[in-house]
């Protein structure tokens, strides 16, 4: 990993928000925002790709990484702490009017989502990249446990997913149910690992309060609002946020640039697949920034 530099963004509630920035002043600049349970290590790959040439702004989420919990379950878990945190390390990382690429996985397209009415965001998103995520019923349509659909499945699924259980140390059967939950089948195995470390070392205060805000989570109308260039992955394999969402999400973009499926990949799409993540991410600085192709090589 190249050398960041680091910063604390402070939330309109006084949250501090560890902030890691990388590569090139002056460059093109993206926003990472990661998934539940995630950090800023979870986005490794394409900050060494894309940091030689790109100014890449990775942040941990409240309660993940190095950002503190917010407090008490129930105190600063909620879809406006998330957008709020957003605006808070827009402001602190970019300047008046300088747009970026901001891409979010999983909990973190959820925040940019629940950010898209906000005037930081629309001062600065120059486009997004919706990587395996969604923006409503997610345990009704988790495929996590091998149930049918129905009001069973999301109880057990909600119960499973919102558990208190400390998750414990990494082994080889933690490794085979983390892999079977959230990985596609050929996923090797340094990258089951490298996902279980990351998720393995979450606090599970904050893994507990964000699953009980992802389970209530209803964006659609932050959706909508997301009036600017779009692009949509997702992986075919994916059980915790399958690929009926983001198909959903593309027809009900006002701009969507296009929907990627990766076949046979699962939910942790930035490491299972990160050229494919990566690529996405450079189109639409291209595109949307300006960027120059020869950067690319």
């Amino acid at each position: 990993m190249p050398v960041p530099r680091e910063l604390t963004a402070v939330s309109a509630d006084g949250a501090r928000i560890h902030v890691e920035v990388y590569g090139p002043e002056g460059a093109p600049a993206v926003v990472l925002a990661h998934g539940w349970t995630c950090s800023i290590a979870f986005w490794a790959e394409q900050i060494r790709a894309l940091a030689t040439d790109h100014r890449v702004i990775a942040y941990d989420q409240r309660g993940h990484g190095r950002s503190p919990l917010p407090g008490p379950t129930g105190q600063g878990y909620s879809t406006t702490s998330l957008a709020d945190d957003l605006e808070a390390v827009l402001a602190a990382t970019l300047g008046p009017g300088e747009r970026a690429v901001l891409a979010g996985h999983s909990m973190g397209g959820m925040t940019i989502m629940a950010a898209a009415g906000r005037a930081g965001l629309r001062q600065h998103a120059a486009a997004v990249l919706l990587c395996s995520t969604g923006p409503s019923r997610l345990t009704a349509e988790a495929t996590v446990l091998p149930l049918r659909p129905g009001g069973l499945r999301t109880l057990l699924t909600g119960a499973v997913l919102g558990s208190k259980a400390p998750l414990g140390p990494v082994t080889a059967l933690s490794k085979k149910i983390l892999k079977y939950a959230t990985m596609g089948p050929g996923s090797a195995p340094d990258r089951v690992d490298t996902c279980a470390r990351i998720v393995h070392a979450c606090p599970r205060p904050a893994r507990y309060g964000w699953s009980q805000v992802l389970a209530d989570l209803d964006l659609r109308a932050g959706l909508a609002d997301l009036r600017l260039p779009v692009a949509v992955l997702v992986g075919t394999a994916d059980r915790l946020t399958p690929a009926a969402h983001s198909r959903a999400m593309a027809q009900a973009l006002p701009h969507c640039t296009g929907l990627v499926e990766l076949a046979g990949v699962g939910h942790m799409t930035p490491v299972e697949a990160p050229e494919a993540v990566t690529a996405q991410i450079r189109e639409l600085t291209l595109t949307y920034l300006g960027a120059k192709e020869e950067a690319e090589a």
